[in-house]
């Protein structure tokens, strides 16, 4: 009989509940009590939710994210949150985001930092080591929440990352070897597990997702080591993997001395074939048949069609379950009542990728005639995607199939763009700009809910936005800012908006996924081809600019960071979908630059967050990611200068490919690191404009000048002060006006500074 089980659970709850909950009580207005008790309903809503599973997944649900999670069950808290008044939860929230709640027992600190969670678009929070590391055992949130299932009568299975994994996707505050911690790190596992086993816990499942990466071979020694260790422990591991294919990693995967291996049957279907022969005759093997990443139904019945052999040979020890953790798609489909049916019969949510999981059980378990109307239903919806007219539009694909590599090239080199663009912009040392967004206020946010329900029409729509718009300019004006921005008010997100003018997306209600804490982002769905029926930003440019003098930046998403920020369609190539964002968002490119605007933004946040987990694969994903941004900003005039932004990951082993973008300016996230990010330019002579950015915008702590300006002399140590821009880390837009405005009237007075000091 072939059991299933969950990786993970979305915790944010199918209304974002937790979302709120958080922000109302990191402002003060809500009670611990109150966040602690909306956190039990959750996981005890989700615990039954998945309840028809034989094995439910425990120690998922997290306040803010399972990495930190991880760091303080192990012990793992940065020096500087040491001392400071309050119990866990304050420290926790600090170091997630700089400070916990707004008490005074809740002093700010240097959040942690934060990077992307793989190839995916959660971030987390980045573990911290040093020589002097310790570890000692909290396992108080496992336990309690262990204790909730169990009183639930939910078959428990503790979920905890692997320490392999901790290690690797952790930093050394000082140069230290990660791996000669390990030694430290695993009697703290050991403690752990046994304390599980002593609460009668039979199954845990180890997350080890770094097995699908290229390891070094003392990284390899180290999984090894540790679980030849823990294999003295009075339980069952399951070891698993996701997101990508173990290849070389398999025999040491399947020997290692567990009792099951979790493998992404989505992503790396080709190494189950191979661990047949190689795992022993009593582990389990589960696979990951159900893509925990996207939002398509799977198709049943080819599925079935390759499970069913492998049923037979494994008999009981043949476990199914989606791929990687159901955090990464959105809760309920059931609760999307205006997504366009065609469309809406073609996807499945977190709760229907569960349903498609026991049919699939049911089937090798009791036949298919067992699940005969579910298999019907689910192939009539593969075959009506497969033949719809709505997906292939042959004027896109025949412009697609026309590009051209002088497409993707400027008319001159930077150094003589350089040279036009100062001449026309005429901005001082050290220019100050922002990324792009301002707050999104609650005026602006009833005003988007008012227009979408009907109730405010398009010219009132528009006035409350170009009042919003006017506000931000007069804001930049008055702080002394060189480049403004509009602030973005019409726009709900940086994906979603821009999609929703394109032919080829549809659009969720309730298509939430976490990104990070409380922040969660609603992703497009690209079922299509894509094309650009008309401008999209024009007009909202137009009209900020006509406020001001100075320059206004035209603010667009770039075609990688669509694509990745989107769920995309498994029936093409990814290149080929973001070929037509190419060419889409270079025509509003060609039509800002003919409205008179000068300076344009073109975000590829995403960029590295798409490339593949094994560098191998890198060079063909890095070379048609570059090529389409160089599709999309590369059709204007020496004069108008072309940005881009990014965010919140790890540069540096690609900044060959960031160079080759040719972008006039870069900015990126460069405060929590410690301007960590820009030691690659000891090596690599960056040729172009860069921003380093020095305003945390993810942390309510308000920078001071002074801390400013030693960010940005660090920065000048290695790259030529008349290259260099003065910014913050990322968009406003999650922030409130009285954090902003002390902010960034630090950040220009440090220009100013820097600026007087290189006279």
């Amino acid at each position: 009989m072939a059991k299933t089980h969950s990786l993970g659970f979305p915790r944010i709850g199918s209304q974002r509940e937790l979302k709120f909950m958080l922000e109302s009580y990191w402002k003060g207005e809500s009670s611990r009590e109150a966040l602690q008790q909306l956190g039990a309903t959750l996981r005890q809503r989700h615990w039954d939710q998945q309840s028809a599973l034989d094995l439910v997944p425990v120690g998922d649900f997290s306040f803010y994210d399972q990495v930190l999670d991880m760091s303080f069950t192990l012990g793992n808290l940065p020096e500087r949150v040491r001392g400071f008044h309050g119990d866990a939860l304050d420290n926790y929230f600090r170091v997630a985001r700089g400070r916990s709640a707004q008490s005074a027992c809740c002093g700010g600190v240097a959040a942690g930092e934060m990077t992307k969670w793989f190839d995916t678009n959660y971030h987390y929070i980045v573990p911290e080591f040093d020589a002097a590391t310790t570890f000692a055992l909290d396992a108080s949130r496992l336990l309690e929440q262990l204790a909730e299932a169990r009183a639930q009568g939910i078959k428990a299975k503790p979920v905890i990352i692997g320490p392999v994994t901790y290690l690797a996707i952790g930093k050394s505050k000082d140069d230290s070897d990660r791996l000669s911690l390990l030694g430290r790190l695993l009697p703290v596992y050991v403690e752990l597990l046994e304390q599980l086993a002593a609460n009668g816990v039979e199954w845990v499942q180890i997350d080890e997702p770094i097995l699908v990466t290229e390891l070094e071979p003392a990284w390899q020694h180290a999984f090894n080591e540790s679980y030849h260790v823990l294999k003295s422990c009075r339980i069952k591991l399951l070891l698993a993997s996701y997101f990508g294919s173990l290849k070389e990693n398999g025999y040491l995967a399947a020997n290692l001395p567990v009792a099951g291996l979790h493998v992404d049957a989505i992503n790396g279907r080709d190494d189950v074939l191979p661990l047949l022969n190689l795992l022993p005759a009593h582990k389990v093997l589960s696979l990951g048949v159900i893509n925990g990443r996207n939002i398509w139904k799977t198709d049943l019945v080819a599925t079935l069609d390759w499970l069913e052999p492998l049923a037979e040979k494994l008999g009981d020890r043949l476990w199914l379950a989606p791929s990687c953790s159901l955090l990464h798609v959105p809760v309920d489909l059931n609760s999307e009542q205006k997504l366009d049916a065609e469309v809406k019969s073609w996807l499945a949510f977190a709760l229907q990728k569960l349903d498609e999981l026991t049919v699939l059980a049911r089937a090798l378990n009791q036949g298919r005639a067992a699940v005969h109307a579910e298999l019907a239903s689910n192939q009539a919806a593969i075959t009506a995607r497969r033949q719809s007219l709505r997906v292939n539009n042959p004027a896109v694909k025949a412009a697609v199939a026309n590009l051209t590599a002088e497409l993707g090239q400027r008319n001159s080199h930077y150094r003589i763009r350089a040279e036009k663009q100062a001449a026309l912009l005429k901005l001082p040392l050290y220019p100050t700009t922002t990324i792009g967004s301002f707050p999104q206020t609650a005026a602006i946010r009833q005003a988007r809910s008012e227009f979408k329900a009907g109730r405010l029409d398009q010219a009132g729509y528009q006035a409350a936005m170009q009042q919003e718009i006017e506000r931000s300019v007069r804001e930049q004006e008055a702080l002394g800012l060189d480049v403004l921005v509009h602030g973005e008010a019409e726009r709900n997100d940086m994906v979603e908006y821009f999609g929703e003018q394109l032919d080829g997306y549809v659009f969720s209600q309730f298509g939430w996924v976490q990104s990070y804490g409380s922040r969660c982002v609603k992703p497009p769905i690209l079922f299509g081809d894509i094309s650009r029926p008309q401008a999209m930003t024009v007009e909202w440019i137009r009209y900020a600019q006509s406020l001001t003098s100075r320059p206004m930046k035209g603010m667009l998403t770039g075609p990688v960071t669509i694509l990745n920020w989107s769920f995309v369609r498994d029936d093409q190539p990814r290149a080929v979908s973001c070929r037509q964002l190419a060419l889409a968002i270079r025509a509003e490119v060609q039509d800002l630059e003919q409205a008179g605007v000068r300076v344009i933004q073109i975000d590829e946040a995403a960029l590295r967050e798409g490339l593949p987990l094994r560098k191998a694969e890198w060079k063909h994903y890095l070379d048609w990611s570059v090529e389409c941004f160089r599709i999309a900003a590369n059709g204007v005039e020496d004069e108008t200068q072309i940005h881009t932004h990014m965010c919140y990951s790890e540069f540096n082993d690609i900044i060959q490919s960031i160079a080759a973008m040719d972008a006039d300016v870069i900015t990126i996230e460069t405060s929590r690191s410690d301007m960590e990010l820009l030691d690659v330019f000891d090596h690599f002579n960056y040729p172009n404009e860069i921003g380093p950015g020095v305003y945390d915008i993810h942390s309510p702590n308000i920078p001071t000048q002074e801390h400013i300006v030693q960010l940005m002399q660090k920065a000048a140590e290695r790259i030529p002060a008349e290259r260099l821009w003065v910014n913050p880390d990322c968009g406003l837009k999650t922030r409130q006006w009285a954090e902003v405005i002390p902010a960034l009237q630090n950040m220009v007075a440090a220009a100013r500074e820097l600026r007087a000091a290189h006279a």
